[in-house]
């Protein structure tokens, strides 16, 4: 069944209509194509699907579309652009914590809820943060400090 769905995305709002049964991964893939949001297991085990829901890192595969009524939703696509990214997509890069990409937009997604609400997190709070996102190429030590220094990054305000 259709229903109107009022929601914000990466700072744009929206009213569209949409399939109550669908997952909100779904919608941002094939209605919004922000592709940036990776399917991997529809399981809600892998990661790959992370955004941020009202300011909390959700693994969207398991959302229902309407979870996002008059919801704020970001994307991997919403923190930086080309030749101006955010801090955490600048670390991944330079710390090598990015190889196939596949996990990489929801780790990153999963990093910035816990910096939102984190600022100077602890390794461990790190690993916490992430322990829902898998990865099997890079390993998490160059995940975690890239993230470790994105936080410093972003206390220094740069």
């Amino acid at each position: 069944m259709m229903e109107l769905l009022r929601t914000t995305v990466n700072g744009t709002y929206m009213e569209v209509m949409v399939d109550e049964e669908q997952r909100l991964a779904d919608f941002l893939r094939e209605r919004l194509m922000l592709t940036g949001t990776k399917i991997g297991c529809r399981k809600g085990e892998c990661g790959a699907c992370t955004v941020i829901l009202n300011g909390k890192a959700v693994t969207s595969c398991l959302v229902s579309v309407m979870k996002a009524m008059d919801a704020e939703i970001w994307t991997i696509e919403g923190l930086g652009k080309a030749g101006d990214l955010h801090p955490l997509q600048k670390a991944f890069i330079e710390k090598g914590a990015v190889q196939c990409g596949f996990c990489t937009p929801g780790m990153i997604m999963s990093a910035k809820a816990l910096l939102d609400q984190n600022p100077n997190p602890s390794r461990e709070e790190i690993r916490e943060a992430l322990s829902g996102n898998i990865c099997r190429c890079t390993g998490y030590v160059r995940i975690e400090e890239a993230v470790r220094s994105a936080a410093a990054q972003l206390q220094k305000g740069e």
